[in-house]
């Protein structure tokens, strides 16, 4: 986007679709106060899931004194422009990535004096005395497709009619995943 003196703005769309509470969670029946949202409706449900007719379901704890009641829809009514939120979602899986691309290594040896096949390993693992490689060692594995949540984000534009929030930045995941939003 641009903005009024014509600086380029990175944004992200987000379609922010009506959730539906589907069920309300008090201290005296349940132990704590809870709202359970559901979002995206099933095409059929069976009997068994009945009030669960959402294909995605989330809970999210609130305080005593809410005003929720099951039925009711939320929608991007609640954000304004300019309000600050936190947004999580599961970030691109890489696959298994060595050491040098999943914590930044340096590599280990230079280019010359006989070094073949080793300019981005691991280097030395373990130690003299345990004889053994210690917990916590950032070694070669899978890395990504973990839930990551970027805070204060700036809401630029809101679009009731098509549910669409335009946040100022970026965000972690695919295009088209899903993605939780705290005001």
């Amino acid at each position: 986007m641009f903005d009024e003196q014509g600086n380029v703005i990175p944004v992200t769309l987000i379609e922010a679709g009506p959730c539906h509470i589907t069920q309300v969670k008090t201290k005296e029946k349940d132990s704590y106060s809870a709202v359970q949202l559901g979002f995206i409706g099933k095409k059929k449900t069976k009997k068994s899931e009945k009030g669960k007719e959402f294909r995605h379901l989330k809970e999210f704890m609130v305080d005593e004194k809410n005003e929720f009641k099951a039925g009711d829809e939320i929608n991007v009514s609640v954000f304004e422009e300019g309000d600050k939120i936190k947004v999580s979602s599961i970030s691109k899986g890489k696959g298994f990535q060595g050491a040098v691309k999943r914590w930044g290594f340096k590599g280990k040896k230079s280019a010359t004096h006989g070094t073949k096949h080793e300019h981005r390993t691991l280097g030395s693992v373990g130690t003299s005395f345990p004889e053994r490689v210690i917990k916590g060692r950032k070694m070669p594995g899978r890395m990504g497709h973990e839930r990551t949540t970027i805070k204060n984000l700036k809401i630029v534009k809101i679009d009731k009619e098509s549910s669409l929030i335009v946040v100022k930045g970026a965000i972690a995941g695919s295009a088209g995943s899903l993605v939780e939003i705290r005001g």
